[in-house]
């Protein structure tokens, strides 16, 4: 069992020589690499030695309990150490996204819904904000489209881990089950007969990569500068400091107008078109992550929802897995632990169950 496992003691050990190599460590990139998959090679390394220990001291037990059964109570403590660190194996070892390990990027965009819609856009963005503080995550809003009562029609955010997560517990890893439609059902502050209205907005999460992990010509950009609008501060509405760019290859367009200087918004909207280019390129590439993307948002139609808010009866329901709990006041402050740990939960059934599906062909 877990043979293929083998290998990777010798690639750790391999990396390990690779962590203090002169030549590795003047390699910004190189060592980034080096470093995330010695930490992920790391927890299963020492996943597989304990299931080694524990293993031969099985055997050893079951040795002793056959000539005297006294050593049987000790065999079956040993048997259930043995099967909790089987199943923590078994995980580790379950293919998975090689981008769970990086930062994300969000974006949230209001839709049907109007300014209601823009201001649970805003709720959103506030409930992972708050989320993010618990996990000891730090969300930094990158740029945003504001209404007059406080909503967003859009808003796109850059989520960072403050230290180094454990593997595919990294933002990217613990938010991509974020992205779809989101509907909210509840009476607007724009309502004045008291009807329950509905409403949705669209969440899109995406990798954040560094510049050196994708090559982008610059002739392949159009890059127009204009002046900010709306909210800013001294100075953002009075210069050409807001940037437009477009990829002319793909046709995505990048705007960002929140910092005071057309430098600092031309670095995050090339930010934003990195994870945005990374996110078209695995979409169209790699089946598997395709199948993961179906999900998200592409449009904001209140039919492809992935997950209801429902004011009325404090209930929160994920509509992918069954999720269903009457404790929305507390998610809506950030409390979206048990929710994604479900998701998770139901993401790594499916990726064994794959496993399970080659090993029988």
């Amino acid at each position: 069992m877990f043979e293929a496992a083998e290998s990777m003691r010798a690639e750790y050990a391999e990396l390990e020589a690779q962590m203090s190599d002169p030549a590795v460590l003047s390699d910004v990139k190189r060592s980034r690499v080096v470093g995330r998959r010695y930490a992920e090679l790391a927890q299963i390394v020492k996943a597989l030695d304990e299931y080694d220990t524990l293993a031969a001291d099985e055997q050893a037990a079951a040795d002793l309990a056959a000539e005297d059964p006294g050593f049987a109570e000790e065999q079956a403590e040993i048997h259930g150490r043995l099967e909790a660190v089987t199943e923590k194996l078994t995980a580790l070892l379950a293919p998975r996204d090689p981008n769970d390990d990086s930062d994300a990027i969000m974006e949230i965009k209001s839709g049907e819904g109007g300014e209601e819609s823009a201001l649970f856009a805003a709720d959103l963005l506030n409930m992972y904000a708050h989320y993010c503080e618990q996990r000891g995550f730090k969300l930094q809003v990158l740029d945003a489209e504001s209404t007059d009562l406080g909503g967003y029609k859009s808003v796109t955010a850059a989520i960072k881990a403050s230290k180094t997560p454990e593997p595919g517990q990294a933002p990217y890893g613990v938010l991509k089950f974020e992205g779809g439609v989101h509907r909210v059902q509840r009476v607007p502050v724009t309502e004045s007969q008291g009807r329950v209205h509905t409403s949705a907005a669209g969440v899109l999460v995406m990798p954040d990569v560094e510049d050196d992990e994708i090559e982008i010509n610059e002739d392949d950009l159009r890059i127009d500068v204009y002046r900010s609008s709306g909210k800013g501060g001294q100075g953002v509405n009075t210069t050409d400091s807001a940037v437009r760019i477009t990829h002319l290859l793909s046709g995505i367009v990048v705007t960002c107008q929140d910092e005071r200087s057309q430098l600092q918004n031309k670095e995050q909207a090339m930010r934003i078109l990195r994870a945005r280019l990374v996110a078209k390129a695995e979409e169209e590439q790699a089946q598997q992550a395709a199948a993961a993307r179906k999900s998200q948002v592409r449009t904001v139609d209140r039919s492809e929802r992935i997950r209801t808010y429902n004011f009325p009866e404090n209930r929160i329901t994920d509509h992918r897995i069954g999720f269903k709990a009457h404790n929305l006041d507390a998610v809506l402050g950030g409390d979206l632990h048990d929710l994604i740990a479900a998701l998770q939960t139901a993401d790594l059934e499916e990726r064994l169950s794959h496993v399970g599906e080659q090993d029988a062909q």
